[in-house]
């Protein structure tokens, strides 16, 4: 059974792109009523703007290592100053001795400065990523000279 919208589809050219389609479906909708031509629009062409200039990748895989470097040391001095907060809080509960109050003060502190030093060098690029950088070594290193080889 044929529908008038097959009927249609049966006479009417397929249209080849928009413009097309609009004078197809105008020419068969009023058979008899003239219709202006119609312009084709040109489409813009769109130049694509030039990408800034990239580092060479030795320097960026030098920053990036660098980074995963220090944010490493910060984050294993948070995870011993976690270690040593556990180790006195299960001393205390059993009675046994524990680390020493400088212990339990320094290490917190040794890595709450780290962590910070290494956001500043995560977040900036540099002569000030470069010194939160060594900041976060030299935290690190005092630390555990300071608390574990004395």
């Amino acid at each position: 059974m044929a529908s008038p919208d097959t009927d249609e589809l049966a006479t009417v050219p397929f249209a080849t792109d928009a413009t097309d389609a609009t004078d197809a479906t105008d020419a068969t909708e009023a058979p008899g009523a003239e219709t202006a031509p119609q312009q084709r629009a040109e489409p813009e062409l769109i130049e694509p703007e030039p990408a800034a200039p990239e580092a060479p990748a030795r320097a960026k895989d030098g920053g990036r290592w660098w980074r995963g470097f220090t944010g490493s040391l910060a984050a294993g001095l948070v995870v011993l100053a976690i270690g040593v907060l556990v180790v006195a809080g299960i001393d205390l509960y059993t009675g046994a001795p524990g680390p020493g109050p400088v212990l339990l003060v320094g290490h917190p502190i040794a890595a709450a400065l780290a962590v910070l030093a290494q956001r500043v060098a995560d977040r900036r690029n540099g002569l000030p990523a470069v010194g939160a950088g060594v900041a976060v070594v030299l935290f690190t290193a005092s630390a555990l000279t300071l608390f574990w080889l004395t």
